[in-house]
């Protein structure tokens, strides 16, 4: 127990003390007000000690977020245990040890009206300090998963823009390797060739800040890069476009075709005999980038810049993969095509939804159900007070008692066990049963 919160029982021992001096003692001497904080003083740190050092054992053990129904159950049962014992030692030290009275009067009359009175005063400020400790807990954690996908959403966006920002370097490297050898081999083409180029690198810069295009926009790109290729290459490059129509609409990365086209030219060799082939086509959600396997020998190792770029983009936006598959006679890379628009942070700030809406639906359950414990606690004994004052031979408290009790019992069933945790499961065993017919 810290300083705060003795600081704090020192502060209700004061209060309950000079309010049983002030309009429950009837002489009003220095000595009787020392008697009543020593009294109130017993009642508060005994009782609070004792909770706390519950609270801290079972909140050690358990955590209210992740073992909520085990560390509530426990909670319940230790919190009646330890308040009723304590509540009886120290009745037991003011009436019978201080104030010499009958003990064998001390479980009836007006000691087990009292005995009864502070078990539940006792009770309902322990649900009190349970139900903050839930809610801190509850709230901390969420706030902790909160600013955790924060982080990764950022993260993510930083690593997008980053790959983002590989493509104008690596496209611009590549184009002026291909000017380089048309300045040699032909000076016209290689002019023709930088004319086109501006006009292609004008959709680099207008492309690159996006995340997503439409495959329209791709395949005409991918057309005209591939027009510039010819002009180097001439005959011993063919492409070969079958895109369904269907298709253009959809979405993929900007530059993804413009990176394998550059992918397969750089590890392959290309001749008027033995001809580079190259077929994008789409199928089955698919777009598809082959070529016929004609590796060249690689003087140094490869960067890997293109394909590994491709990869971790699509990774940053969708769950579904980027497959590349070679053999001896074709290599061929498939990339998704997206039907819908995401952006990198879609995925994590989706889950942190998620986990804030679960998390205010958790406590707005969990504040209910202690809101009426409380009353509980609080208007049963105040009737059982007016039952005893009014009619004490006949015993009505007894129907709200069970009848109220009942209903907290029932609330309690749904908030900490069957609830909609069960519901969930149901329903995914039922979707699992129907997926696996």
């Amino acid at each position: 127990m810290n300083r705060k919160s003795l600081i704090t029982i020192s502060w209700i021992t004061f209060f309950i003390g000079t309010l049983t001096f002030v309009f429950f003692t009837d002489e009003k001497t220095p000595e009787l007000y020392l008697l009543n904080m020593v009294i109130a003083g017993l009642y508060s740190f005994t009782i609070s000690i004792g909770n706390g050092l519950v609270n801290d054992f079972l909140n050690r053990k358990y955590s209210w977020v992740e073992d909520t129904r085990t560390r509530t159950v426990l909670g319940i049962i230790g919190t009646l245990l330890v308040n009723i014992v304590l509540v009886l030692f120290c009745n037991y030290v003011n009436f019978i040890i201080y104030q010499k009275q009958d003990f064998a009067e001390f479980f009836s009359g007006t000691m087990g009206f009292v005995n009864w009175f502070t078990i539940n005063i006792s009770l309902l400020i322990s649900a009190v300090l349970h139900a903050k400790g839930f809610i801190e807990a509850w709230k901390s954690s969420t706030r902790q998963e909160v600013v955790q996908q924060k982080l990764i959403a950022k993260s993510a966006n930083a690593q997008f823009e980053s790959l983002k920002n590989q493509l104008d370097p690596h496209f611009l490297f590549n184009s002026l390797n291909v000017l380089s050898a048309l300045i040699d081999e032909n000076p016209n083409q290689a002019q023709r060739f930088t004319s086109s180029m501006s006009k292609i690198y004008r959709y680099v810069l207008e492309q690159k800040d996006k995340e997503l295009v439409t495959v329209e926009e791709e395949i005409e790109f991918a057309g005209t890069y591939c027009d510039l290729l010819k002009t180097r290459f001439e005959d011993s490059v063919t492409f070969d476009f079958n895109v369904n129509e269907k298709d253009l609409k959809s979405y993929v990365v900007p530059l993804s075709l413009q990176l394998l086209l550059e992918n397969s030219i750089k590890h392959n060799f290309a001749t008027s005999g033995k001809p580079l082939n190259i077929e994008i086509y789409s199928e089955n959600g698919y777009l598809f980038i082959e070529n016929n396997l004609q590796q060249r020998e690689q003087m140094k190792e490869s960067a890997g810049i293109g394909l590994s770029n491709i990869v971790q983009r699509y990774a940053l936006l969708t769950k579904q993969n980027v497959f590349i598959e070679k053999s001896s006679d074709f290599f061929r890379v498939k990339i998704p095509i997206l039907t819908q628009k995401k952006t990198a942070m879609n995925i994590p700030l989706s889950q942190e939804s998620i986990a804030y809406q679960r998390a205010s639906k958790r406590v707005k359950e969990l504040k209910g159900f202690y809101g009426n414990l409380l009353s509980y606690c609080l208007v049963i004994p105040f009737l059982i007070f007016i039952n005893v004052r009014t009619s004490p031979d006949y015993h009505w408290f007894w129907w709200p008692m069970f009848g109220w009790g009942l209903g907290l019992s029932l609330n309690a069933v749904k908030v900490f066990g069957i609830s909609s945790n069960w519901e969930e499961k149901q329903i995914q065993k039922i979707l699992d049963k129907e997926n696996s017919k």
